[in-house]
């Protein structure tokens, strides 16, 4: 059936604000509607219909409205979980859509079933996918399949919206045993991948020497 935006009653045009009846209310990057002491948030004017997303919204219309800020909804970084069984959760991009906008990239894959947690749980099934632009660890999306994605995801986030990469989850240490330690496991499937075949042949040949020492 789809959504319509519920702005029956509140004579919009009077106003000066313009609304599609499909997309909603017209806003700008900084929420703002086509009349500039207007500002709109929420499921009433964005493609993201989530409450997370309307509350953070909300927060941007607030300091920009009452504070003269300049914060930017494009600048959010925004995840998204169903809650099947097991959950989906996602953030950031996909790989096609990386690909489509010219981005290379490098994916790293945890399958649960090698997590000791999942497996002590019965809850095997799904997996960690991580996307970094290749040549750095930069996280540019992720998608978890897991019983907790949605809490798991979190972690993601973070490191996305601090600029720090898959090289900070290997370094943190998780407590034992948890399913959230697959994301640690991605991160240390990224450091082995640094390992260039010439670094291996120079690590081999100085265990070499150590063991003749």
């Amino acid at each position: 059936m789809g959504r319509a935006p519920n702005v029956e009653g509140l004579n919009l045009e009077v106003a000066g604000v313009q609304c599609d009846p499909k997309k909603g209310v017209r806003v700008n990057d900084h929420l703002r509607t086509t009349n500039p002491r207007i500002y709109a948030a929420g499921d009433v004017c964005m493609a993201l219909k989530f409450t997370h997303a309307a509350d953070a919204a909300a927060r941007i219309v607030i300091e920009n409205a009452l504070f003269f800020g300049r914060k930017r909804l494009s600048r959010l970084t925004i995840p998204w979980c169903t809650y099947t069984d097991p959950e989906v959760a996602h953030v950031g991009l996909y790989e096609q859509e990386a690909r489509e906008r010219g981005v290379p990239v490098r994916t790293f894959i945890k399958p649960l079933q090698e997590v000791d947690r999942a497996v002590v749980d019965g809850q095997e099934e799904g997996f960690v996918k991580i996307h970094v632009r290749r040549g750095t660890d930069r996280i540019l999306g992720a998608t978890l399949v897991a019983a907790h994605a949605g809490e798991m995801i979190g972690e993601v986030i973070l490191a996305m919206v601090n600029g720090t990469g898959l090289r900070a989850l290997s370094k943190a240490v998780h407590p034992y045993p948890t399913q959230a330690e697959a994301l640690r496991q991605v991160g240390d499937a990224y450091q082995g991948s640094r390992l260039t075949p010439g670094l291996k042949r120079l690590l081999g040949l100085w265990f070499a020497v150590s063991r003749g020492g």
